[in-house]
């Protein structure tokens, strides 16, 4: 490792050259621990996109430079990247669809983006037939089995966890490295079906568009019931338990740190009834938390005073902000525009059938994508705690000042550190603070070809925007219908214990599945980066309030405290 690459960096290959943070920026907007990269993510995700590519009908297995280490993703100076070269194949042999718009699928006109450039291999009739027949089938498929039988695996999985602690080390790291193929294997079950989840939304918009309305689309879209959504409505229940008890809002009023051992001795029933439904949570949800696809994330199980702050936030919400209420409420407006949009195709039984597949189609891939998600979840969480529990043990001897330390490896230097412990002492400790700087980079939006050096790269602190002034109109993207004006906040890290009040507009850098406690009180939520199927689009939907994705620097260009109008339908954001 030098000062200009970082320990698991890509190396380019010649097929696949230009690499992009577009949608990888939603997910992994911090850099990647070494040890997610290489004892997980080389070995089961790489292989599952491969795998998922040639299913669909993408590309060739021979296609690739190497097929047993395929280009998938990339990492550069500790960033995930998207392979925008094998993205763009994709627009090359699918009909009707061309690399540009898959461009504009990842990101808007940008002058740092290379053009498209077509090779001879590109053209393919083979494959363009083959790709024909999956997009056919994704107006036709009525279930993917395969999502519910890796949802019960991994379920399992976690029912079967051992007591961590009486396992020796090797049974442990034994036990994480037996859920790697499992992985390898949600995942290329979810790559197939989210490869799909657009061309049902594209058909809608369609049909919708010639009604004269193509923002009726996002409306229909709205209720769909999603496993990332799954644990707000948990964690509402945990709300409302403490707001309706005296002793339980006091505990609360104290602080997060230090709640659960204060609750257990008590002795009260109700601090006893809390636990105990805490705990179901923990057991149910305890791998989703902020930045959740890397082990080194701080997820619910493993760190629980993050559930409990998100708990503590909803608990201040009156019971009008129910997430229950709210997905009702988009429910029966879609049932509104459904009666409506049915009325008025009726005398055109043709479209009226393509319009009936593609809202399925769109339903089933939209509530599948989580799913598969959640499923890869769950495996990463069971990974982390072994993982985490050998970090204490290796605190306890003396070789890590922290647990987290052990992310700072390599999947291959786990075997030695039991042999040789000591010389991981300084090793880990550089490492850590070499990560820890990578936090400052801005990391180039494309890389191509060549990856710059990190010395070349801007700093964090140096990127600057101008608040948008009284009047502005912000563009992105409508995620979600419906429109709501209220006090933006500024939320930069879901954990901040003084987030926003009830009423107010989320305004976020990025969201994943911790987030989403935010969603519960807030008016509206706007998002500097998202695309369709974006996290944030569909919890929005489900959750009943307006969004607005992919609005450049929002964070920045929005004063906190300004008042704002979104308007989820023409994906704009006033600053009044």
């Amino acid at each position: 490792m030098s000062d200009e690459r970082w320990i698991t960096d890509t190396t380019i290959t010649k097929r696949f050259p230009v690499w992009t943070r577009g949608n990888a920026a939603d997910v992994f907007p911090d850099p990647i621990s070494p040890l997610m990269w290489t004892f997980y993510w080389l070995p089961a995700i790489m292989p599952a996109l491969r795998d998922a590519y040639i299913a669909n009908g993408v590309l060739d297995w021979d296609e690739y430079e190497d097929p047993l280490h395929p280009d998938s993703f990339g990492c550069f100076g500790g960033y995930l990247y998207n392979p925008l070269s094998l993205t763009r194949l994709m627009g090359a042999r699918m009909p009707g669809v061309t690399p540009e718009l898959i461009d504009r699928a990842f990101f808007d006109d940008r002058p740092e983006v290379p053009p498209y450039v077509e090779e001879p291999w590109h053209v393919s009739p083979k494959h363009a037939e083959k790709l024909t027949a999956t997009m056919a089938s994704a107006m036709t498929v009525t279930s993917y089995p395969a999502l519910d039988e890796d949802k019960a695996f991994a379920d399992s999985l976690r029912e079967r966890r051992p007591d961590l602690r009486t396992l020796t080390d090797q049974g442990v790291l034994t036990l994480a490295r037996s859920v790697v193929p499992y992985l390898h294997q949600a995942m290329r079950t979810g790559m197939v079906v989210s490869a799909l989840m657009s061309i049902g939304p594209g058909a809608l918009g369609a049909i919708c568009e010639g009604l004269g309305d193509p923002t009726i689309t996002i409306r229909l879209l709205a209720g769909v019931e999603v496993d990332s959504a799954k644990p707000s409505f948990a964690m509402w229940e945990l709300s409302r338990r403490a707001r309706a008890s005296a002793e339980l809002n006091a505990a609360f009023e104290a602080g997060v740190d230090g709640l659960l051992d204060r609750l257990r001795s008590s002795g009260s029933a109700d601090a006893a009834g809390f636990l105990a439904a805490f705990d179901e949570f923990l057991f149910a949800y305890g791998s989703r938390g902020p930045g959740e696809w890397d082990v080194i994330a701080k997820a619910w199980e493993a760190y629980p005073a993050v559930a409990l702050s998100a708990i503590d936030r909803m608990r201040v919400s009156p019971d009008e902000s129910s997430p229950v209420t709210r997905h009702d409420a988009s429910v029966a407006e879609k049932d509104r525009l459904l009666a409506d949009v049915r009325s008025k195709l009726a005398a055109d039984p043709d479209t009226l059938g393509v319009f009936e597949a593609a809202l399925h189609s769109s339903e089933l891939h939209l509530a599948g994508r989580e799913r598969y998600k959640t499923n890869c979840i769950k495996l990463v969480g069971e990974m982390r705690m072994c993982l985490l529990e050998l970090g204490r043990r290796f605190v306890e001897r003396g070789v890590f000042d922290s647990p987290e330390q052990i992310y700072m490896l390599v999947a291959d230097e786990l075997d030695r550190l039991f042999v040789e412990p000591e010389r991981f002492t300084p090793i880990v400790r550089d490492r850590q603070a070499r990560y820890r700087a990578l936090y400052e980079l801005e990391p180039p939006f494309i890389v191509n070809g060549e990856a710059p050096p990190m010395s070349t790269w801007a700093r964090k602190a140096d990127h600057h925007v101008a608040v948008a002034a009284a009047g502005t109109v912000l563009t992105g993207v409508g995620g979600a219908g419906g429109v709501a004006t209220g006090r933006a906040r500024v939320i930069l890290d879901p954990t901040d214990p003084f987030a926003l009040e009830p009423g107010d507009i989320l305004i976020a850098p990025n969201t994943d599945p911790s987030w989403v406690p935010l969603f519960v009180p807030a008016a509206a939520a706007v998002v500097n980066v998202g695309a369709m199927g974006s996290h944030a689009m569909i919890v929005s939907r489900d959750l009943g309030i307006p969004c607005v994705v992919s609005v450049t620097d929002a964070t920045m260009k929005i004063a906190d405290g300004a008042m704002i109008t979104v308007d989820g339908n023409a994906g704009t954001v006033t600053i009044h």
